[in-house]
């Protein structure tokens, strides 16, 4: 067997051995195992089918958005407080962690009941010959040993070794990532093949596009290729994003921060002002709530949430929620080929005759576009010899075009599907031809031939093929006006040879005339006498919105890597299209498997283009980035891909042609395939960074304040300005209103044409944490002076003044909303004050429910507030104006010591 769990029928590298070798280690014979051998393999080995991927319970999934520090400062809080028997105080505290909770657990299970689907790379039945006879069963029941039919359309039901091959092609793009099916035979393959080059062999999960074969069994379930994957899927280890990185880091500092405050404050309130322990309780926790920002994880949870559903409406699903900001932080992005950067849809770009170089526009297999040259659209009435190449292109072809659902589609070869649409481009028309008989495509020919009567009276014979094939064949070509002429076959292999050097698969094309009462077709009637039409280029064309999205990508930083399963040719050719690196260099599989972790990180930093590259290859180069510290989005559609998807900071999935396996190891799916939404995404990705900064600008400086004025009131022995509850009550409403509008900031200006982030750089830079000390500063001083005035100078009594303490803070948040949308630029602008449209309805609401914590009388009884008169809101309102003036000059100087320091001579740049 391929891999995987080596059982007691084990064939190693199956692929270089004859048949009846193949045979004879699995006990087996061409006429079908007995089925009471089927029926012990079966006990023994178990049934044909993939490991499910193991889910996480309803439980864990939900617990496991309480796994944070800050979390669990709550949770133990909460707990104090309920031994104190402050039991409003605890039930707030833990109705915050809750909330959290459950925002993020509503998010994510959306997210996979989208995604929710069956299991389809492995097909539901299968042809076998058991003692002599054929009969049809389930899959799931195949053994190895079995001899299994393949027939065109089917999926290929476990990993065969061929017995016999009649014109069989078998599409292995989700294996390999190449996106030509592969002639196979019944002949071994070098031990070193890859398993694109193993063309006796026919693997699990791949499709059969035409002709027919018969293999026997040699690996079924997990220890097909296929679930070999599986497996490698299974064991990738999922590397934590840089948020969650950055947002453990802060917390960890931030929570010993916390602890050795409190610790501090404990011990001075107890050995300088001899406080009650209950006392000492209730400050510590008091200071432990204002200093933790409750409301963060609730409004890093809404942003997140609030950019999947932007996303969502550009057809992204997002199943874990970080995975969006992950993108906005990749500094590399790694895509497959076939599918991803590509359509997976063959297209003619070049005709050639021998008197015209023509060019073919539109892509895939709609029959929108023109055969052109230099230009000009070039009528089939007017070029025998154009005419003459086509003919034999359409008719020459056993598959056809549809359209289904608004999109074209191929039934049959790929790559005569392209012929087809190349025909109806052209505007080619079948004068009611009759196919007398055909030589079909065989894999030792590389030819087909069909012979056909035509309504005038002529009969021909139609080859296309191999151009090396043809060209053997014939003695003259095609000239102008059907005209002919000795063959110029140093020509035709110059031309042949640019095409290929480009990446093209090329074909080739003869006719010639027979008698017209032929009926029969022999391979002696193609040995030399035929005249050569001409070659056409096929390629699988690069998406048009990919090109732009990459070129997006390199003007914000971001590098672009190919990694393909495709030939070196043609992925150097895709690539220079693409503008993916230089067109002229590209890293094989070979190289790969042979370079050291050292050396090819170095490999992986110096190139962008890698080809013929397997699974392990794929996952090796992700982690060899990685390791150079760079984060990685890796996309891709094939199962093939899956491994490194899982492994990479953020995969990204293909949803109309990715496999359900690709899709289960993905972070994000692309709903319509589009290259072009891993560029928004990337996008939205810095935008919810930047708005996610902003929020925690925002909200720390509250907690600052709050942790001042309990500090200063243990420190001096005064009453606690704020009480607990009312801090988690200025802590939670400011969030889920004002921090909240901090979540719907458009993006700013320039956002794509900056590098990405450090990868190590702290969530807050030195100047935003001034920002945040002096802001602090501002609001705890003015919350401290007004309760201390009002309450020794005014003789306000202690709920009053501790109400009025509570506006006074919550004015000056307001009016710090306006500051905080720009983090450097001035705020002092009508139109920058109203750019977000949820900034004053938030301040709306945020108005309404300070005015019920004000005057309702059940909140009087649950936060110790009281009624204030009209006059008291003078002055939080006027604190909150003059701290929006002073913080407008803070960011004034902050500006221009920046611009000093970018500009050593001091200007202004």
């Amino acid at each position: 067997m391929t891999s995987g769990k080596k059982s007691w029928l084990s064939v190693e590298n199956p692929h270089t051995l004859p048949v009846d070798e193949v045979l004879d280690e699995l006990g087996s014979r061409r006429e079908g195992l007995s089925p009471d051998e089927a029926f012990e393999r079966l006990a023994r080995l178990g049934p044909n089918r993939l490991r499910e991927a193991e889910k996480e319970g309803l439980f864990k999934r939900f617990f496991k958005h309480f796994h944070d520090l800050l979390i669990y400062i709550l949770i133990a809080a909460a707990g104090v407080m309920a031994v104190l028997q402050e039991w409003v105080d605890t039930v707030v505290i833990l109705a915050v962690v809750l909330i959290n909770a459950v925002i993020g657990f509503i998010q994510e299970d959306k997210a996979e009941r989208t995604l929710a689907g069956i299991r389809k790379m492995l097909s539901l039945h299968a042809h076998i010959r058991r003692n002599g006879e054929w009969s049809e069963i389930g899959a799931e029941k195949i053994v190895p040993g079995d001899i299994v039919r393949l027939r065109s359309g089917d999926r290929v039901p476990a990993d065969l070794r061929l017995i016999e091959a009649v014109n069989l092609r078998i599409e292995e793009s989700a294996l390999t990532g190449e996106s030509v099916a592969v002639g196979k035979t019944g002949d071994p393959s070098p031990a070193g093949a890859g398993i694109g080059d193993r063309f006796g062999m026919a693997y699990s999960g791949t499709m059969v596009s035409a002709g027919r074969g018969m293999g026997v069994v040699v690996a079924t379930g997990e220890d097909t290729e296929l679930g070999r994957i599986n497996t490698m899927i299974a064991d990738v280890e999922k590397l934590a994003t840089p948020l969650t990185r950055q947002m453990n880091r802060f917390g960890k500092v931030l929570s010993l921060a916390i602890v050795a405050m409190a610790a501090l404050m404990w011990l001075i309130g107890r050995l300088v002002h001899e406080l009650e322990v209950v006392e000492l309780f209730l400050a510590a926790i008091g200071f432990a709530v204002a200093a933790i920002p409750e409301g963060l994880p609730a409004i890093l949870t809404i942003t997140l949430a609030l950019g999947v559903q932007r996303m969502a409406r550009r057809n992204a699903i997002t199943r874990v929620l970080n995975a969006v900001e992950t993108l906005g932080s990749v500094t590399v992005i790694c895509s497959d080929k076939t599918g991803t950067l590509t359509r997976n849809e063959m297209t003619v770009r070049h005709v050639v005759t021998g008197t015209q170089y023509c060019d073919v526009g539109g892509t895939g297999y709609a029959p929108e576009g023109q055969v052109t040259r230099d230009g000009m659209e070039a009528p089939l009435r007017a070029n025998a010899d154009l005419r003459e190449l086509i003919e034999v292109m359409a008719l020459c072809n056993d598959s056809e075009i549809r359209q289904e659902d608004g999109r074209w589609k191929v039934t049959g070869e790929p790559t005569e599907g392209a012929l087809i649409a190349l025909a109806r481009k052209a505007g080619f028309e079948d004068r009611d031809s009759e196919r007398v008989a055909v030589i079909p495509f065989e894999s030792e020919n590389k030819f087909m031939a069909t012979l056909h009567r035509f309504s005038g009276g002529d009969t021909k014979i139609l080859l296309k093929g191999a151009p090396d094939r043809l060209l053997e064949r014939c003695r003259k070509e095609r000239g102008a006006e059907n005209s002919t002429r000795p063959l110029d076959r140093p020509f035709w292999e110059e031309r042949i040879e640019e095409l290929g050097n480009r990446g093209l698969r090329v074909l080739a094309a003869a006719t010639r005339e027979v008698d017209h009462g032929r009926s029969d077709l022999t391979m002696e009637d193609l040995e030399d006498d035929m005249v050569f039409s001409g070659i056409v280029g096929i390629i699988d064309p690069p998406r048009p919105e990919a090109v732009d999205a990459i070129e997006v990508c390199h003007r914000a930083g971001i590098g672009v890597k190919m990694i393909t399963g495709d030939h070196l040719g043609t992925a150097r050719a895709i690539g220079a299209e693409m503008g993916i690196g230089d067109g002229a260099n590209a890293v094989s599989g070979a190289e790969i498997e042979k370079a050291s972790d050292e050396e090819l990180r170095r490999i992986a930093r110096e190139n962008d283009i890698f080809a013929r590259t397997s699974p392990e290859h794929k996952l090796r180069l992700v982690r060899a980035l990685q390791a150079d510290s760079e984060v990685v989005a890796m996309t891709g559609d094939g199962v093939n891909d899956a491994p490194a998807l899982k492994r990479a900071d953020v995969g990204v999935a293909m949803g109309l042609k990715g496999t359900e396996a690709t899709k289960e190891a993905a972070d994000i799916v692309l709903a319509d395939d589009n290259f072009t939404s891993i560029e928004h995404a990337v996008e939205e990705g810095r935008t919810i960074y930047d708005n996610l900064r902003k929020a925690i600008l925002f909200i720390l400086p509250t907690n600052g304040a709050e942790a001042l004025v309990i500090l200063t009131a243990v420190i001096f022995g005064w009453n606690l300005p704020l009480t607990p509850v009312q801090i988690l009550w200025v802590n939670m409403v400011t969030a889920v209103t004002l921090a909240l509008a901090l979540s719907f900031e458009p993006a700013e200006p320039g956002l794509m044409d900056r590098p990405p982030r450090a990868p190590g750089a702290p969530i807050l830079g030195v100047a935003l944490l001034w920002r945040i000390g002096f802001v602090s500063l501002l609001l705890g001083g003015a919350t401290i002076a007004v309760f201390t005035v009002e309450r020794h100078i005014f003789g306000m009594p202690l709920e009053t003044a501790r109400t009025l303490a509570v506006n006074t803070l919550v004015c000056g948040q307001v009016f710090y909303l306006f500051n905080s949308r720009y983090m450097h630029e001035s705020s002092i602008s009508l139109r920058r004050l109203l750019a977000n449209r949820v900034a004053l309805p938030a301040v709306g609401v945020l108005a309404a429910l300070q005015l019920m914590f004000v005057y309702a009388p059940f909140m009087h009884w649950g936060f110790e507030s009281v009624a204030l008169e009209l006059r008291h809101w003078a002055v939080p309102l006027a604190i909150g104006a003059g701290a929006f003036l002073l913080i407008e000059l803070e960011k004034a100087v902050t500006r221009r010591l920046l611009r000093g320091r970018q500009n050593p001579r001091g200007g202004s740049g």
